[in-house]
């Protein structure tokens, strides 16, 4: 037999190829886990519906809606770059689905890489149906749609780093509860649904420093009160980010 005739050639995909097709899988697999979906889509529609519909917390002037939306889209960004990818990756580390996928063709970076394309394209879906309800109260948004894209991708770097950082240095019990205390707690002192200025002076120069806090108010402010690129959100986003994702770099554990 003459050597070269073989169809397909054997050896691995090319790298764009690899990433892509594992970046569709996770997002199947997230698409398809009831719990996620719970968490990242069915939890801040439901939020954003109850709290615009009746007058629970005192939002300021204005319609609760304006407020309330940025908010719900900062939560939509963390719960999926946070909350759910850290659980999921925990898990996936937990039972060896890493240290397998690690032994693959595809570079650990470029695993990563995938599950970041997965967050964003989850995050897209996410802001389509958070948007259209909003619409559906009666949402006015104003500001610059690439100040919101920058808020949006930074709070996505930051929040991934935490979140990697999270799933690769604890066991999966233990992030599972972290990630599910971590959300609740910024959920309720993140701005999200409640103004920073109803918490105590000294506590809210604290909660502003946090990339929940940084990533509502920017949208807020650009959305709600149609502000130029807010810097200072957008420098603790930056910061968080570095530190997450640097961290989630050096101490990530594959087993």
């Amino acid at each position: 037999m003459s050597s070269g005739t073989y169809t397909p050639k054997p050896g691995a995909a090319p790298l764009p190829t690899m990433i892509a097709a594992q970046a569709v899988l996770e997002t199947k697999m997230l698409l398809r886990n009831g719990e996620q979906l719970l968490l990242t889509v069915i939890i801040p529609a439901l939020l954003l519906v109850l709290f615009s519909s009746v007058d629970i917390i005192d939002t300021g002037a204005g319609k609760a809606v304006d407020f309330l939306a940025p908010g719900i889209l900062a939560l939509a960004v963390m719960s999926t770059a946070f909350t759910g990818q850290a659980i999921a990756t925990g898990f996936e580390r937990r039972y060896g689905v890493l240290k397998r996928l690690g032994t693959s063709p595809l570079p650990r970076w470029a695993l990563l890489t995938a599950k970041t394309l997965s967050v964003l394209v989850t995050e897209v879906l996410q802001v389509v149906l958070l948007t259209v309800i909003a619409f559906g109260l009666g949402w006015s948004p104003h500001g610059s749609p690439v100040a919101v894209f920058l808020l949006l991708v930074l709070g996505t770097a930051a929040f991934s780093g935490l979140g990697l950082l999270m799933a690769g240095t604890l066991k999966a019990e233990a992030t599972l509860a972290a990630a599910n205390l971590v959300f609740l707690l910024l959920l309720v002192g993140g701005g999200v649904i409640v103004p920073l200025d109803k918490f105590p002076d000294a506590a809210q120069s604290v909660l502003g420093l946090l990339p929940i806090s940084a990533l509502s108010d920017g949208l807020r402010d650009v959305l709600q009160h149609g502000a130029g690129t807010p810097w200072g959100g957008l420098g603790i986003l930056a910061v968080w980010a570095a530190l997450g994702l640097g961290a989630a770099a050096r101490f990530f554990r594959w087993e």
